[in-house]
């Protein structure tokens, strides 16, 4: 059976890191970054563009989950709404697929702390603290499991989330992580 994992988070949380530490750990798998679908000079967010995006991820992930190359396909983004969630799944088949949704978390201080290095090293403006600060509460109302990554590397993070995911299958077939 194929899996989905739509790995979620604030800014800095360490999404990508821990989705290809997750890649690493599944043989057969594959990363992809919604950011990749939004990588534009200028950013702009306007109805068109965000359909847009929607619309490019749900065919990358599509393509991937038909390739019988793949049983994994990892997926990472912000996804601080139940409706980006929504939007993304609603568009895919999935028939024989487990969709494990996840957001990463972190303590404020940590989060701050790795968005300063991050500013620090020149790979992100500094205006981005306060936003994926602000985001951070938005995760504790979304329909996914919370992980919170406050002190863990992306490998025991991505050990976590596999874990967390044999406990599910082993005591709930048919429950999504």
């Amino acid at each position: 059976m194929k899996r989905l994992f739509l790995i979620g988070g604030p800014m800095g949380v360490g999404k990508t890191a821990v989705g290809r530490a997750l890649q690493r750990l599944q043989p057969g798998s594959v990363f992809l970054d919604g950011d990749w679908c939004w990588d534009a000079n200028p950013f702009a967010v306007t109805p068109e563009t965000q359909a847009m995006v929607l619309e490019n991820i749900r065919f990358l992930l599509g393509q991937f989950l038909r390739c019988s190359a793949y049983e994994t396909v990892i997926f990472c983004w912000v996804m601080h709404r139940q409706d980006i969630l929504d939007g993304i799944l609603s568009g895919l088949e999935l028939a024989g697929v487990e969709v494990r949704s996840v957001s990463l978390t972190a303590s404020p201080a940590q989060l701050r702390q790795r968005l300063e290095g991050d500013v620090a090293a020149g790979v992100r403006q500094a205006d981005v603290v306060g936003r994926s600060l602000s985001y951070l509460p938005l995760f504790d109302a979304l329909d996914t499991v919370k992980l919170d990554t406050t002190g863990c590397t992306p490998e025991e993070t991505a050990r976590s989330l596999l874990a967390a995911e044999k406990r599910t299958e082993r005591t709930e077939p048919e429950t999504s992580l």
